[in-house]
């Protein structure tokens, strides 16, 4: 009896343990009868809830099957609607076919005439496109390209836009014009004035300054229309723009012609400009700047000194006073200093004093004549070192594309440019300064002599 009482307590156990999760905690039970009392009512749950969940799952499968014969049915009457419209398809085009070949027999000769004539308006009608004439005449290819792309036979009057528009393209090709137009960069989207010349340039007058422009496809639209040039042509080519446009009517100027329509302007862009070009010379050409920089700041200087000192020479002859302030000052200081002394003592004491101001006047000049050697050869260094970096971009990738090596190239020639722009101006200022310090001296030399003399003068008398 107890052995069947341990194993009903551990089945009612194991029961409880399964139906935990689902009933929640409860209290301990006070006896076997309520513990199994407990048991049979959760299960009895449990066994209503799995009902409830399978009567919902059954539920949702029937609606689930409803929804799917409905998208059947729709599917069916669709590929039945698609059947129909695929033969009407067909049908229609075997009546196009037919219409089309009644069309080719009716024609007749005048097929082939009109053909040739609409692929004559298609190919016009991109030639007026690309025209700059269209800048003030815009629109003017509407006709041909709905010529171009008609299937029906053309008529008597869309026919003669051919011919029509043929002749106002050579009229607007033999006149330079002045005209309001908009302007892609310019004008705030407001029209700016535009001179047109020909077929082969235009440009623009914007507070009051002349700019290129460039007649171009819009390259995501495919419209055509005037832009700014990014990069504007030299200063001569604008200057001529200007004259062109303040020119009167009757009066005939030297204007700017490109035969290319604005291709040739347009490679301006990619030429470098000057802070473009020393970067292309790399470090030696910033040293060389450099060493012009600091040398023809100093030689400007000293020749600055050199002309103020030869200034107080020149005011120092006129007065019969000795000052400070000047070479010739104190040279005439040292000549009173040795008035009482012979001939030869007195010329010694004046050469001395010469050779005292000799190196204040020769200051900064060996520097000067140093830079301009240097200059030159900094440049032949540049030039090494840029062959260097060509020929190892040859070893690399080979000479198939030119531009591959044109760095080296260009640092090669602009280093050289720089190093000779360096030494020519460095050279002319030595020489002036050189100059101006030997004219001080020459100076100093005469007065010199001129003391010497009437000292000697003065002697003899006494």
């Amino acid at each position: 009896m107890k052995t069947t009482f341990k194993i009903l307590a551990a089945a009612v156990s194991m029961g409880v343990a399964l139906t935990a999760g689902a009933v929640g905690q409860t209290q301990p039970a006070g006896s076997i009868s309520e513990l199994l009392n407990r048991v049979r009512s959760d299960a009895r749950e449990a066994s209503q809830e799995n009902q409830a969940r399978l009567r919902e799952f059954q539920s949702s499968t029937n609606q689930q099957q409803a929804l799917l014969s409905q998208a059947r049915g729709e599917m069916a009457a669709l590929e039945r609607q698609a059947a129909t419209l695929t033969a009407q398809f067909e049908n229609n085009q075997l009546e196009i076919d037919v219409l089309a070949t009644e069309l080719r027999q009716r024609q007749g000769a005048f097929g082939e005439l009109f053909g040739a004539a609409r692929q004559a308006a298609g190919e016009f009608a991109a030639i007026i496109n690309a025209s700059l004439v269209s800048a003030q005449f815009p629109g003017r290819a509407e006709a041909l390209e709905t010529l171009a792309t008609n299937r029906t036979l053309p008529t008597r009057s869309e026919l003669d836009f051919i011919w029509r528009r043929a002749i106002d393209e050579m009229i607007g090709q033999q006149s330079v014009v002045t005209f309001d137009s908009m302007v892609t960069g310019i004008g705030n989207g407001q029209p700016v004035p535009v001179t047109r010349v020909g077929p082969f340039i235009a440009f623009t007058s914007y507070n009051n300054n002349q700019r290129f422009a460039r007649w171009k496809e819009n390259d995501t639209t495919g419209a055509w229309a005037l832009s700014d040039l990014p990069t504007q042509p030299p200063g001569n080519l604008i200057a001529a723009a200007s004259t062109l446009f303040n020119a009167d009517p009757d009066e005939i100027v030297m204007g700017v012609v490109d035969p290319s329509r604005g291709a040739l302007l347009d490679i301006y862009k990619d030429v470098p400009d000057l802070k473009e070009r020393i970067n292309q010379s790399g470090m030696v050409g910033l040293v060389i700047i450099g060493l012009l920089a600091i040398s023809a700041s100093f030689g400007l200087f000293r020749m600055f000194a050199l002309l103020s000192t030869q200034a107080a020479v020149n005011g120092q002859k006129r007065k019969s006073k000795a000052g400070k302030g000047n070479p010739l000052g104190r040279v005439m200081m040292a000549y009173e200093a040795a008035k009482d002394k012979d001939v030869e003592t007195m010329e010694l004491k004046l050469d001395e004093a010469i050779l005292q101001e000799s190196p204040k006047l020769e200051f900064g000049l060996n520097f000067l004549k140093l830079a301009a050697g240097i200059a030159p050869l900094l440049g032949l260094l540049g030039t090494v070192t840029g062959m260097i970096k060509t020929f190892t971009q040859i070893t690399l990738f080979g000479t198939g594309d030119p531009k591959i090596m044109a760095g080296g190239i260009s640092e090669a020639l602009m280093t050289t440019v720089l190093g000779l722009i360096a030494a020519i101006p460095l050279l002319f200022i030595h020489s002036f300064a050189q100059s101006f310090a030997r004219g001080v001296q020459q100076v100093l030399e005469e007065q010199a002599a001129g003391m010497v003399a009437r000292h000697a003068e003065e002697r003899g008398q006494g």
